[in-house]
């Protein structure tokens, strides 16, 4: 089983190279939804430690926004992207052109989120087939699952799977351009977390074609 404490420049810079991929393909897609100028950049690629992940939401308590996927294949495990809850409104607003959705008084059958998961299929779907093609990897999006709570009960879902194996996960960060009808530019930051099943970030890297350390 590989352990991300080992992981080399070599491997993040792969990864970081695919994330940069999909955010290409991400801001194409965006723009082209949206019919506005959009652009995605991966400024790092880190390993975070599970608490330190937390804590840079926020702590436990503080509300995000997730967007959440099981990948299946060759490398499977499951992906999130997290975000502020008022930036994941922003894109609603964007994709919709429409400023009265709020997640406090929305329901799961809203248009709005039908919305949200054509944004989450764009995004988690641009960087998962990004990574996939780069190391030739068969790697499968589940439909994702869209949900705002506090950070420490959404990401306890995710990883409790492999907190028996690792206490670490791959870190993808995102910043997103979004200008609106005014040509008034926002930023948005959010985070992809790529967390393999045991043994899934060996078959990963050597398709990548850089060294594994066991």
């Amino acid at each position: 089983m590989y352990d991300l404490r080992h992981i080399t420049e070599d491997q993040l810079d792969a990864l970081k190279e695919a994330g940069n991929i999909g955010a290409g393909n991400a801001s194409t897609a965006l723009s082209t939804l949206l019919r506005r100028d959009i652009d995605m950049q991966v400024p790092a690629v880190r390993i975070c430690h599970f608490n330190e992940l937390i804590d840079s939401t926020g702590g436990a308590e503080q509300p995000v926004a997730a967007i959440y996927l099981r990948i299946q294949g060759d490398a499977p495990g499951n992906m999130f992207f997290l975000l502020e809850p008022g930036d994941a409104e922003m894109f609603v607003h964007y994709i919709t052109g429409s400023e009265a959705f709020a997640w406090s008084n929305t329901s799961h059958d809203d248009i709005n989120l039908s919305a949200l998961h054509e944004m989450g299929n764009i995004l988690a779907g641009s960087y998962l087939s990004a990574i996939s093609d780069f190391a030739d990897v068969n790697m499968q999006p589940s439909v994702p699952q869209i949900s705002v709570d506090m950070g420490g009960a959404i990401l306890a879902n995710g990883l409790i799977e492999i907190a028996q194996e690792s206490d670490y996960t791959v870190v993808i960060d995102t910043v997103i351009s979004l200008l609106n009808p005014n040509q008034e530019q926002h930023m948005i930051e959010g985070k992809f977390l790529l967390l393999l099943d045991p043994d899934a970030f060996d078959q990963l890297f050597r398709s990548l074609g850089v060294e594994v350390h066991d």
